[in-house]
């Protein structure tokens, strides 16, 4: 009889955490649009991080941005993880894959056989794309170049953070390419859904 009553405490506190992981986003995204510029990261206070908005299919985004040549965008795997690439237009991005191809690819092959059903884009707090020419020159002249790919060490972020600084410190979590991407662009960081 112990376990059934265990099950509903955590289902409880469970359902009580997604409620406050929505309700700050709720209030994130709220927030962005009293600001009258965009937000640099000398604008934050201690308490907050670079990224305001992660990319997530759970919750609603209210922004949703047209991709700009050079944006950065993103999708989910298998629910835990992050995939990201290199918009150059026309339905195209660039994206290292897991057998280390570089490769164009249609915006519904980025999200073919993922957990996500959307692709987001990193934006500033207005819901301006954060993008870079060089970066995507860098991504398209790689086109059909294989790297060593590995998990951990040359994975997808460290292709985009290549694209944005070449000689920069590695990155292997999307975590780290997003603070690296915030400070590279002085912006704080909000991942809205593609349109």
């Amino acid at each position: 009889m112990a376990l059934p009553l265990l099950w509903l405490g955590a289902a409880a506190i469970s359902a009580y955490a997604v409620k406050g992981l929505a309700d700050d986003r709720k209030n994130q995204q709220q927030k962005r649009s009293y600001s009258y510029r965009a937000k640099s990261l000398d604008d934050l206070e201690p308490h907050e991080a670079p990224v305001a908005i992660y990319p997530t299919d759970l919750f609603h985004t209210y922004e949703v941005v047209e991709p700009e040549f050079g944006a950065i965008v993103s999708c989910g795997i298998g629910g835990v993880l992050d995939h990201t690439g290199i918009w150059v237009g026309d339905n195209t991005i660039i994206e290292l894959d897991g057998r280390g191809l570089i490769k164009p690819i249609s915006r519904e092959r980025f999200i073919d056989n993922r957990s996500g059903k959307n692709i987001f884009v990193a934006c500033d707090s207005k819901a301006n794309c954060l993008t870079s020419e060089i970066a995507a020159h860098r991504a398209i002249k790689q086109i059909y170049q294989y790297q060593d790919y590995h998990v951990i060490d040359n994975n997808c972020h460290q292709f985009i953070w290549q694209c944005f600084n070449a000689n920069g410190k590695p990155v292997t979590t999307f975590k780290q390419l997003n603070e690296q991407l915030a400070v590279h662009f002085n912006r704080q960081i909000y991942w809205d859904v593609c349109a």
